[in-house]
């Protein structure tokens, strides 16, 4: 079975030019949850983003392996929402423990993102990543106490 990333990482190979990749990144964004207007508050809000980004982690109930954690992601920016969009096939539903592990630059890497961002875009793609492993070392600590 191919998981969500998987499928988003071969889609990307699959495209030849950055012109569709680009638009296919902004197809993932669109194809996010909406995001509930409640969320978009400055606790929810992504520091180090030039565009207004909003992340929210939430525990996934029944996880026997470790907190598990689920997110929901918007932004303003259409580009930045696909970059949500990623991030949360990546996450999204995994252990704390896993969260932490992971390596997402490997996966942006492999499909060429890294070298295509701008650096404000690869700036707020770092915040991002970082909120969300903050959330999982968070939950990490409270099934621990």
């Amino acid at each position: 079975m191919t998981s969500k990333i998987d499928s988003i990482i071969e889609d990307f190979e699959l495209l030849d030019n950055w012109d569709d990749r680009y638009r296919y990144l902004i197809e993932l964004g669109r194809a996010l949850p909406p995001f509930p207007e409640a969320e978009r508050t400055d606790a929810t809000k992504v520091q180090g983003c030039a565009s207004q980004v909003w992340l929210v982690s939430e525990p996934v109930p029944g996880a026997a392996d470790g907190p598990r954690l689920g997110f929901l992601g918007d932004s303003d920016a259409h580009i930045v929402r696909g970059l949500i969009a990623i991030l949360l096939a990546l996450y999204s539903g995994r252990t704390a423990r896993d969260i932490v592990a992971a390596d997402p630059g490997a996966v942006f890497a492999r499909i060429g993102l890294k070298d295509h961002l701008t650096p404000q875009r690869s700036n707020g793609l770092r915040s991002m990543v970082e909120r969300i492993r903050n959330d999982a070392q968070r939950a990490l600590a409270e099934a621990a106490s």
